[in-house]
């Protein structure tokens, strides 16, 4: 698995930042598949998924924001905190949801993999959870990573 300095970078402060939670977190999105072994996969920024206690605790170790009025639209919601502190923004999602056929379902991985970034640990979903998620996401952009991620 080959990823950019600067994913590498953001990551090792994402695992450092959620030391200081106490429930499971998982890398997910673009950079989960970068880290599941997709290639040519572009990572603008990490997203990172955990319980709503832990993301102010993950949030004040990386020093991210709430930005005002946000917790994610019509389609997301969470407790949500955003930094560019990093060389890639961070975005942090405590107990994310999504409506999906009228109704809000929790995201919560089921699986836990474990990928070592230089001296860190951070943890993605299995490539098949992976695709489940992005599928219930249901955007195009999502449902063109899921057929990608298929390929793993």
């Amino acid at each position: 698995m080959r990823i950019s300095p600067d994913l590498a970078d953001s990551l090792a402060l994402v695992a450092r930042a959620c030391a200081a939670g106490r429930d499971p977190w998982w890398v997910i999105g673009s950079a989960a598949m970068a880290l599941a072994g997709l290639k040519d996969v572009v990572v603008a920024d990490v997203d990172v998924l955990t319980s709503t206690a832990d993301a102010p605790l993950v949030a004040a170790a990386l020093n991210a924001t709430r930005p005002a009025g946000k917790t994610g639209g019509d389609r997301f919601r969470s407790c949500f905190f955003t930094t560019s502190a990093a060389p890639l923004d961070i975005e942090i999602m405590g107990d994310l949801e999504v409506l999906s056929n009228g109704a809000w379902v929790p995201v919560r991985p089921q699986t836990r993999r474990a990928v070592e970034v230089g001296d860190v640990t951070v943890f993605i979903p299995h490539v098949a959870e992976q695709i489940e998620i992005l599928r219930l996401f249901g955007r195009p952009k999502d449902l063109a990573r899921a057929e990608k991620l298929g390929s793993l």
